[in-house]
């Protein structure tokens, strides 16, 4: 029996809000199905779906009802305005990574004035950082590490469809990176303490890399090996921009402060107050 938009709409939504999940979800995935934007889709509700867009509808409904985030089922996640692919192998990009980009881009010019400038991303995912960085910066040399071989497959194939020439190294942390000094390293480490994971949403857990999400030393450890590798790895002038927990600040601020006793180092909150960012700008 073939559906109208708004009865499989209202039907889907219910079957979600029955479980708690995210009702929002079931306009993203009825615009994939479609190809419809959201105001086409709100004037045209007593459409029919066709019987492959009602298959495949119900399908991502599906996915949807066990607990998958919708950005997996649908396979693409926005951020700063691109649209990236995402899978179960990258951690899905989050708005606090997009104010990490913003403020990194308020830095430059005084830093750098208009000049090219080699970036690094480490733990770059689905390349959201590497990538936007160089598309906002087009001058910028980028490379982008992850040590997840099935990571660096997704950044690869981001980069190519956003068409922004970056190229990519498999390793840990800073590893990749010992053959060249930096003007801009960037990061968004792993930082959640793993005994925070019994807290946290089941969509998150069940679904996200933990490889990117959880780290030893109360989550603390990236921060502790990137503060101990980075100093040799920068030039001066330099910036350092990492993002980090809301209750991360006074520990990550005490590490960079002792790895580079002369920078300029400040913690950044978000748009919501909360500590989120870390910032060492190397002058001398």
């Amino acid at each position: 029996m073939t559906e109208q938009l708004y009865e499989a709409r209202n039907r889907a939504f219910s079957l979600l809000a029955d479980k708690g999940l995210d009702t929002g979800a079931v306009q993203l995935v009825l615009q994939k199905v479609t190809g419809k934007n959201h105001a086409s889709l709100l004037a045209n509700l007593r459409e029919p779906l066709t019987k492959e867009q009602q298959a495949e509808f119900w399908t991502k409904i599906d996915e949807l009802l066990t607990g998958k985030p919708v950005q997996y089922v649908l396979g693409t996640e926005m951020f700063y305005g691109r649209t990236f692919k995402v899978n179960q192998h990258v951690l899905i990009p989050r708005p606090e990574t997009e104010e990490l980009i913003y403020e990194t881009l308020n830095r430059l010019p005084h830093l750098f004035a208009d000049r090219s400038i080699a970036v690094a991303d480490i733990g770059t995912g689905s390349g959201v950082i590497g990538i936007t960085m160089k598309k906002e910066w087009p001058t910028a040399k980028v490379t982008a590490t992850d040590i997840s071989e099935e990571a660096i497959v997704i950044a690869k194939q981001n980069a190519e469809t956003l068409e922004a020439s970056i190229v990519f190294q498999q390793g840990d942390l800073a590893e990749p990176l010992k053959s060249q000094k930096w003007d801009v390293i960037l990061s968004n480490p792993p930082y959640i303490a793993r005994g925070d994971a019994e807290d946290m949403a089941a969509t998150v857990t069940a679904y996200e890399p933990h490889c990117a999400l959880f780290a030893d030393e109360e989550g603390l450890y990236c921060y502790q090996k990137l503060a101990e590798s980075l100093p040799l790895l920068m030039n001066k002038p330099g910036l350092i921009g990492v993002e980090i927990g809301y209750t991360q600040g006074e520990a990550v601020h005490k590490l960079f402060a002792e790895a580079f006793p002369t920078a300029n180092i400040k913690i950044q909150q978000d748009i919501n107050g909360k500590d989120r960012m870390l910032f060492c700008e190397i002058i001398e």
